[in-house]
């Protein structure tokens, strides 16, 4: 009689197989990416270059890009969305085309997208893996960001969300702090363990 587990093996035995593969051809990847890296390090710097060049793919943090790189990078970066938006014929109910640049959340995703795709389609090593992988991060980022920001901005104007602003009221921040943990007592001690 034959194994009826013996397919789900083989299957997952192949699968291993192409992870094993991916799990090297990322270290590849990496290794290609050091060896670029230091060689771009080696141009910059000391001798008069630019050293906070980024890298294409590289991720962004709006927060913590230098001023002077801020309004070239957003401009890239908007270019990107605009030509993204029209490519995949976005509708205002996936993207909000009035104010899609005032909701954090979609901003940052858009952000992850657009870094992901520097990286998969700016890689002449990439076999092809990587395009077909973001066209998926795609797909579930998009329907992300229609479920962020609920839709509130389909009827083409921007419409702020009605609430609270977790990060401007300190006091709100220090009653967390001041509380601790999870099982922590009002003391500020943690709570006993059972024996």
């Amino acid at each position: 009689m034959p194994d009826p587990l013996g397919p789900l093996f083989d299957a997952l035995e192949s699968i291993n197989g192409e992870l094993t593969g991916f799990a090297a051809r990322l270290a590849r990847l990496e290794d290609g990416g050091a060896v670029r890296g230091a060689a771009k390090q080696g141009t910059s710097g000391e001798d008069g270059g630019n050293d906070s060049a980024r890298v294409r793919g590289a991720p962004v943090v709006w927060h913590k890009v230098k001023a002077e790189e801020r309004a070239e990078l957003w401009g890239e970066f908007t270019a990107w969305v605009i030509r993204m938006a029209d490519t995949y014929e976005l509708t205002t109910e996936q993207l909000p085309h009035a104010c899609w640049w005032e909701h954090g959340a979609v901003v940052a995703e858009l952000t992850a997208l657009w870094t992901g795709w520097e990286s998969a389609f700016g890689n002449e090593e990439d076999a092809a893996a990587g395009p077909y992988l973001w066209h998926d991060a795609w797909a579930r980022g998009i329907e992300r960001i229609g479920r962020s920001w609920l839709g509130e901005c389909t009827n083409g104007y921007h419409q702020a969300k009605s609430r609270t602003v977790w990060g401007t009221d300190p006091a709100y921040r220090k009653k967390i702090i001041d509380a601790g943990p999870p099982g922590a007592n009002h003391g500020g001690q943690a709570a006993s363990k059972a024996p």
